[in-house]
């Protein structure tokens, strides 16, 4: 798959190691149905005084669409964008609900994510008793998980595999190119639940799809359960190439840092790790603005 890369022109006094130009493609924010650190407005204020070029916001359990509508039009100077995650709430693999998302004033739809805390694989994990939101059944992609990926095809918008399991992500991916999605992100696939391996990566990464790297799994206000070594992350973008992966925040818990400061905390930690400026421009601008079309 060919992708054209943007180059954002930073000047010398910036720096890589600012936050210029930086695509963050998955933001937490209030209003949620669990604690966030500021609301989308504060975000997004951030991320533009600090000089991100876009943000994506991400809620679990509601379309942010809307909010990314209103968002956009109160805090000039940054793209914001908006996504739907395939949860329970919004009735799971729900083909009907993407495509009212994508249908909002604004075309503010990027991203759809396959279920996540009530993805069959997140909830097995778990040892929860609670229902979940199959994407599919015997090794074989569920009708409505093929049709919902046919609507992001056809909208043109980004297929996430949300907290889906490897087997799943392989499915998802190879579903997604054979009905012609432009571009697909493998979503956190180092999380707990998924542990994919580098070969199960690269093997994804060769169908043209991007593997997702979360900035709060490596931060030191991370719970001890989520938390991933930095190690892991360097190895992941040495092995698999940094062409095929992005980094994103997954910040907004009320343990983070406000947004900036996560950033600067995420950067700050990589760097130290032996992450080189070259790839931290690769991964956290040029790769994820590619994922966004802009």
């Amino acid at each position: 798959m060919k992708r054209t890369f943007l180059l954002l022109g930073l000047s010398a006094g910036l720096g890589f190691g600012q936050l210029q130009g930086i695509v963050d493609v998955h933001v937490h924010s209030d209003p949620d149905a669990v604690p966030r650190k500021l609301d989308g407005l504060d975000t997004a204020r951030q991320a533009k005084d600090a000089g991100m070029r876009a943000i994506v916001l991400k809620n679990h359990w509601e379309p942010t669409v809307q909010m990314a509508y209103i968002v956009g039009k109160v805090v000039p100077g940054i793209e914001v964008f908006g996504a739907i995650s395939l949860d329970r709430a919004v009735g799971g693999v729900n083909p009907e609900a993407v495509q009212k998302a994508a249908a909002f004033a604004g075309k503010k739809l990027k991203i759809v994510w396959m279920p996540t805390f009530d993805s069959e694989n997140n909830v097995r994990f778990a040892k929860s008793n609670t229902p979940f939101a199959p994407v599919a059944k015997n090794g074989q992609l569920l009708p409505e998980t093929v049709e919902v990926i046919k609507i992001i095809a056809k909208e043109k918008v980004v297929l996430a595999t949300g907290h889906s399991s490897a087997a799943e992500d392989l499915l998802l991916v190879r579903e997604g190119r054979k009905q012609g999605v432009g571009q697909i992100v493998v979503t956190h696939p180092l999380f707990a639940a998924i542990r994919m391996t580098i070969p199960q990566m690269k093997e994804l990464a060769g169908m043209g799809a991007f593997i997702e790297l979360c900035g709060n799994a490596v931060l030191p206000t991370q719970p001890k359960a989520g938390q991933l070594k930095v190690e892991d992350y360097v190895a992941t973008i040495r092995q698999v190439g940094a062409e095929h992966v992005i980094l994103s925040g997954d910040f907004g818990s009320a343990a983070n840092p406000p947004h900036a400061e996560a950033w600067k905390q995420l950067l700050a930690i990589l760097k130290k790790a032996g992450v080189t400026d070259g790839e931290i421009d690769t991964i956290a601008r040029k790769n994820p603005a590619t994922l966004l079309g802009l």
